[in-house]
């Protein structure tokens, strides 16, 4: 195991692409970097400063700002994996909520915003030893990625398992709200006209409707080759 690869994982929102990241990043000794979470920070920004709501979207004012957003990822040994920082500030539990999911995808719609990031997590896997998830990290970041696995699953098996998952966080939502944001953020990552969520022609494709978590990660376990 004295050669690192690169990991590229992609895929819908809610097929547990973060999950099984992480594992194999914690498996091989790897960096394990969420994406989704960089742009959820964003996200959650723009909001704070009030250029994003419900109906309403000041696009121009959040490019202006994007100089003053810092990105940081710092490990939390009690938990195991790195937390998200937005300029200085732990925001990890305020991004992964329903409200900031309703509004991450239009916000990852932006060009200027994907090309800052994009930016900062090519500098983050230029050594490789990396698993990185997300929407294009196999056909834009890394498109040499040594590995791509896509992720895939039923519209209603993924807001199934997101429902279940916010309610353990003590958040108040109806499935009915989940499986509208899970489909809405199916149509826009998929459409968006830069860097579209697809499937690269060299990745693997799994559908983990009915495979365990356990299962899929001894399988794709048996892709890793040094």
């Amino acid at each position: 195991m004295n050669k690192k690869i690169t990991i590229a994982i992609d895929g819908f929102s809610s097929t547990g692409k973060s999950t099984l990241a992480k594992e194999l990043a914690m498996h091989l000794g790897y960096v394990y970097v969420d994406t989704g979470a960089m742009y959820r920070a964003v996200a959650f920004f723009a909001m704070q400063k009030g250029f994003i709501r419900k109906d309403f979207f000041d696009k121009e004012s959040l490019i202006k700002s994007l100089p003053n957003i810092k990105l940081v990822f710092k490990f939390n040994s009690d938990l195991g994996f790195a937390e998200m920082y937005l300029n200085g500030i732990n925001i990890e539990k305020e991004i992964r909520t329903i409200e900031v999911s309703n509004f991450v995808s239009l916000v990852a719609e932006i060009s200027e915003v994907r090309s800052k990031l994009v930016e900062q997590q090519q500098e983050m896997g230029k050594n490789k030893g990396i698993v990185m998830d997300g929407r294009d990290i196999g056909t834009i970041v890394f498109p040499d990625a040594d590995l791509k696995i896509f992720m895939t699953a039923s519209p209603m098996t993924r807001a199934e398992r997101r429902f279940k998952e916010l309610q353990k966080k003590g958040d108040k939502v109806t499935f009915d709200e989940v499986l509208k944001n899970v489909e809405e953020r199916d149509y826009i990552d998929t459409h968006r006209d830069d860097s579209p969520l697809v499937k690269a022609i060299d990745a693997i494709e799994f559908d983990n409707s009915n495979v365990t978590k356990q299962e899929q990660f001894e399988k794709v376990l048996k892709l890793v080759k040094f």
